[in-house]
C-alpha cells in the first residue's frame, strides 16, 4: 500500500516537475460556431462559408447575404439553347483559386429582374445542387458575372431560411 502511494507522488512530482521546465503559452481557441445550436435547433454560421456545388471537389468560399432573397453564382462562357422545346443554358464554373473547371448545362427556371445602383440586369435562374454543412440542398441561384466582387458565390435566404442562424461577426464555422 505504502509502495503504491509513494509511486503515485512519485510520478505526481515528477508531472509538475516536468510542468515548470516547459514555458506553455495558452491559446485562445473559441468554441466552434458551427456546433452552437439556436434555442429553434438551427445551427449559426457566419459571414463567409465553404460552399460546395456538386459535382465538384473543391469548396466555393461564399458571401452569406441574409439580405438577398436568391442565391447567386459566378459563371463564364454562359450560352442559352433550346432542348425539347425549353429555354436551357450552358455555362461554366471555374474555381478562381485552383483553377477546378466544370461545365453544367441547366433547365431554365425563369429569369429575374436584378436591380442594381449603377444599370439593372436579367439573370437566368437555374437549379443548383449544393452542400453547405451537413445540408445538401436543390436550389435557385441566378447566373452571374461575380469577377468583381470578392465572392464567386453568394448564398441568399433561399438557402438559409429554417436551415441556418447568421452571425457576420464570424467566419468559416462550417467543414
Amino acid at each position: 500500500m505504502m509502495s503504491n502511494i509513494l509511486k503515485l507522488s512519485s510520478f505526481v512530482i515528477c508531472i509538475l516537475l516536468a510542468g515548470c521546465q516547459k514555458q506553455i503559452k495558452p491559446a485562445i481557441v473559441p468554441p466552434p460556431a458551427a456546433k452552437v445550436v439556436t434555442e429553434v435547433g438551427l445551427p449559426v454560421i457566419g459571414g463567409v462559408e465553404p460552399v460546395y456545388f456538386m459535382p465538384m471537389r473543391t469548396p466555393f468560399a461564399a458571401r452569406i447575404d441574409t439580405g438577398a432573397e436568391i442565391s447567386s453564382i459566378d459563371v463564364e462562357e454562359l450560352t442559352p439553347f433550346e432542348r425539347d422545346g425549353e429555354k436551357w443554358v450552358s455555362f461554366v464554373m471555374r474555381h478562381a483559386q485552383n483553377g477546378e473547371r466544370k461545365v453544367f448545362e441547366k433547365r431554365v427556371v425563369r429569369r429575374v429582374l436584378i436591380r442594381r445602383i449603377n444599370k439593372n440586369e436579367r439573370r437566368y435562374v437555374v437549379m443548383m445542387d449544393i452542400k453547405i454543412g451537413n445540408e445538401l440542398v436543390n436550389t435557385e441561384f441566378t447566373l452571374a458575372d461575380r469577377e468583381k466582387f470578392e465572392f464567386q458565390a453568394l448564398i441568399g435566404r433561399n438557402v438559409l431560411n429554417s436551415r441556418f442562424v447568421v452571425d457576420p461577426a464570424i467566419d468559416n464555422t462550417l467543414h
